[in-house]
């Protein structure tokens, strides 16, 4: 019987069984957070911060946290600081006492524009925002956004806990501020945000009137206004798991108020 004079139609010798494919070589993904502060406003969040903590911290391992506490009557500043010293990642900004959700985002941003920190993260401390979804926000910097919106009301995103009065109370709120300020943005109240250094130095953060949740719908508008690259990533938004909701009435008939007040400063050119 003739033998195959091709080469390559040699059979393999048994003992050297040749593999079917190369194996696939998987790359680590980069680590997250290189120059990133995380600011967290907290007021009665004991219950939560540690296991927050060390969320945050697996997801970007390389960013640091900063905990901005209320003097809050449950201890959360006081565990804060036990674990601010296990770990060179964590600090502690305490204030005397509760003065509002947008004064303890100027704080701590003011605190990291005293440092080298270049990338400025907000998010809540009761995993509404979810520690897993920090890679979107920072994906969104790194496609060259100078603000960030970690949005529910674009594809994607998504409220999970909520009552029907509730969400359309958010939806609501959302589209009432569009429609008064002109602008494209879908998530105006959200408060998980990414921020460049460059954004929040051109902001004016003296010029942040708002505290509570209208701090979110003003900062936005700010950085619109400054000629910002604003981008809006989608993420899932979950009812606080431990604890009761800061809001209230008075933070609502805020936000109705500030929005006009806005409105008004852009067009007397006073933003």
């Amino acid at each position: 019987m003739a033998q195959p004079s091709h080469p390559l139609a040699q059979p393999s010798p048994a003992s050297e069984p040749r593999p079917l494919r190369a194996p696939l070589r998987t790359m680590p993904l980069p680590a997250l957070g290189a120059d990133s502060l995380i600011v967290v406003p907290t007021y009665n969040e004991r219950s939560n911060l540690e296991a927050l903590l060390r969320a945050v911290l697996e997801a970007a391992p390389l960013a640091h946290v900063l905990i901005v506490d209320d003097a809050s009557p449950d201890g959360t500043g006081e565990l804060a600081e036990a674990l601010a010293w296990q770990d060179s990642r964590v600090h502690v900004l305490h204030r005397a006492g509760k003065q509002g959700l947008g004064t303890a985002y100027v704080a701590g941003f003011r605190w990291g524009l005293a440092r080298s920190f270049q990338r400025f993260l907000e998010m809540d401390a009761d995993f509404s925002h979810d520690p897993a979804q920090l890679s979107r926000l920072f994906a969104g910097l790194d496609a060259g956004a100078e603000l960030v919106v970690g949005s529910r009301n674009v594809p994607g995103g998504v409220i999970a806990g909520w009552g029907l009065g509730r969400l359309l109370l958010s939806k609501g709120g959302s589209a009432y501020s569009r429609a008064v300020l002109g602008v494209p943005v879908r998530d105006l109240t959200t408060g998980y945000k990414a921020f460049t250094r460059r954004a929040l130095e051109s902001l004016q953060l003296d010029a942040v009137r708002s505290n509570g949740y209208a701090f979110q719908i003003e900062m936005t508008f700010r950085a619109l206004a400054a000629g910002l690259r604003v981008v809006e990533v989608p993420i899932s938004f979950v009812d606080r798991r431990v604890g009761q909701s800061k809001m209230d009435r008075g933070i609502f008939l805020e936000a109705i108020v500030v929005v006009w007040r806005l409105r008004f400063d852009a067009l007397c050119g006073r933003l």
